[in-house]
């Protein structure tokens, strides 16, 4: 990689990506409160009352969320992999990504799945600690990697982003020097041909077409996430690229939301588009596919700022340094939260929108009071939560 492209170790934060991650973090809780209205899927809590606007809503939702979360994950870990080295990066995403998810999966996981029975089966009166050693029950699963911890009622939940994402960086760090220095030669092509910036919708149809798409993980077949992580670290921080990006963000946004709108037809009349093998499930997720890529590009385009439209020794808001720090806690903590308030309220009688914005406002409520008053309280429950040190209490260097 040239000189001039590199960025340096200690390079400053995009204000626009720490953004659009706690947008999607926050975002989550109003997305997965309203699960427990949609007609369609298997929530864990689900109201009597449901509505076909839910669905609509959530897929234009996860067609670009959870691929920026990849995409800006990828982008973090090439400025962690400059400033520690390969090495340093795999061990300290193994401490800040693998204890976390480790803790939730036994402390905080169960929660939903009991919550679940009970809501299916209101004579279901299993206790909480009765539950436990079913949950546990487990066998592995070695073809499913990283997943490979499978049972009746065990589940990775909503930390399928986390150890997808762990897996992703342990795969990265042995090749991430030939990533980094190829990076350099594709920046420099996209830059020639501009049309290469829809090159990767390739590698996501021949994932999604023939695998199939999974309702599990936010729609995308899981190692479809990977393209979008290699992307952030490959070319998501390159100038020239993201000059690209900027200006293409329109026709990207316009034709994003064109072949989303083009995927209702399947999506409203197959019964499993996700993986029949019909020529209209083929093609709707063919075009999911490349809808999805396209918003993620437009997204990162119009929120981008070239550095000379960046005002000088600007810092985030306190409230985004905040919840910037908080992000990862939160999003571990959203939906154990939402199950739980959500299968208080599903039985009022009261219309969709008072539940709804009940189940949102509670939530939201229960995550800061337990995130204030537990989680960044001590150095124990900051570790569990994959939070560094306190300011002012330096943890050992631990690479």
């Amino acid at each position: 990689m040239s000189a001039e492209t590199q960025a340096p170790a200690t390079a400053p934060r995009r204000g626009e990506l720490d953004a659009l991650r706690v947008f999607v973090v926050l975002g989550l809780v109003f997305f997965h409160a309203a699960l427990v209205f949609a007609t369609e899927g298997d929530y864990y809590v689900q109201n009597a009352e449901t509505t076909e606007v839910i669905t609509v809503l959530a897929g234009f939702g996860v067609v670009w969320a959870m691929p920026v979360l990849f995409l800006v994950a990828g982008l973090g870990a090439r400025y962690s992999v400059r400033r520690r080295g390969a090495r340093r990066f795999a061990r300290e995403r193994l401490v800040r990504l693998g204890v976390p998810l480790l803790f939730t999966v036994v402390a905080l996981n169960p929660l939903p799945q009991w919550l679940r029975q009970r809501a299916a089966d209101p004579g279901h009166h299993e206790s909480y600690w009765h539950f436990l050693p079913r949950y546990f029950t487990v066998h592995l699963d070695p073809a499913d990697f990283p997943f490979f911890l499978d049972g009746d009622h065990f589940e990775s939940g909503h930390l399928w982003f986390v150890l997808l994402l762990l897996a992703f960086c342990l795969l990265l760090a042995p090749v991430a020097g030939r990533l980094a220095a190829g990076g350099d030669g594709a920046a420099r092509a996209v830059v020639r041909h501009p049309l290469l910036l829809l090159l990767p919708v390739l590698p996501l149809t021949l994932l999604q077409v023939p695998l199939g798409m999974e309702e599990d993980y936010a729609a995308w077949h899981h190692w479809a996430y990977l393209v979008f992580f290699l992307y952030g670290f490959t070319l998501a921080g390159d100038e020239r690229v993201r000059a690209v990006m900027r200006r293409f963000a329109r026709p990207l946004g316009v034709a994003g939301v064109l072949l989303f709108a083009a995927c209702g037809p399947g999506f409203m009349t197959l019964d499993d588009p996700f993986t029949d093998r019909t020529p209209l499930a083929l093609g709707t997720r063919a075009l999911f596919s490349a809808a999805g890529w396209c918003l993620v590009m437009a997204i990162l385009g119009a929120l981008d700022r070239p550095r000379e439209q960046q005002p000088a020794g600007a810092r985030p808001s306190p409230l985004m340094a905040y919840l910037g720090v908080a992000a990862l806690p939160m999003y571990v903590l959203h939906q154990p939260v939402v199950v739980a308030v959500a299968y208080g309220v599903v039985g009022w009688s009261a219309p969709i929108v008072v539940e709804y914005a009940v189940i949102v406002a509670g939530s939201f409520a229960v995550i800061l009071v337990l995130y204030e008053s537990v989680v960044h309280r001590t150095r124990v429950t900051r570790f569990l939560f994959g939070m560094r040190a306190a300011p002012g209490r330096p943890a050992p260097d631990r690479g």
